[in-house]
């Protein structure tokens, strides 16, 4: 910008640097935690990470238990050979059972899956609102 008085330009403002908090500096993780909204407290970091490894162990447990019952309902469609041979309007019985069979267990699981996860956070919650 060209100032219309003395013909001249405007100086550029000063330059800042803006840094974050160092890693060592007293406070910094307690304002970090704070303005992420994380816990302030130990109990509730300790609250927080149990809530955190049931919900993992939770989640393995459910997809383990899912691909058990696939495999199980897979194998049981191959050990039994007259399923490929029964037809039902003109498409094999193990097809349809592979094919329409696997969402009621897939809805089933991810249906106990979510009660499960909710209780698991609702449980969390009590701990958090008596502290």
């Amino acid at each position: 910008m060209a100032d219309s008085s003395s013909g001249r330009a405007d100086a550029p403002p000063p330059r800042v640097r803006v840094t974050a908090p160092r890693p060592g500096a007293a406070g910094a993780s307690a304002r970090t935690r704070q303005a992420r909204g994380g816990p302030t407290s130990d109990i509730a970091g300790v609250y927080v990470r149990s809530l955190i490894r049931s919900q993992l162990r939770l989640a393995i447990v459910f997809s383990a238990g899912f691909a058990a019952a696939t495999a199980l309902f897979a194998l049981a469609i191959a050990l039994v050979p007259a399923l490929g041979s029964t037809f039902v309007f003109g498409v094999p019985a193990s097809w349809l059972l592979l094919a329409v069979g696997i969402y009621p267990l897939t809805l089933t699981i991810a249906g106990l899956y979510v009660r499960a996860a909710s209780r698991n956070e609702a449980r969390y919650r009590s701990l958090t609102e008596a502290e």
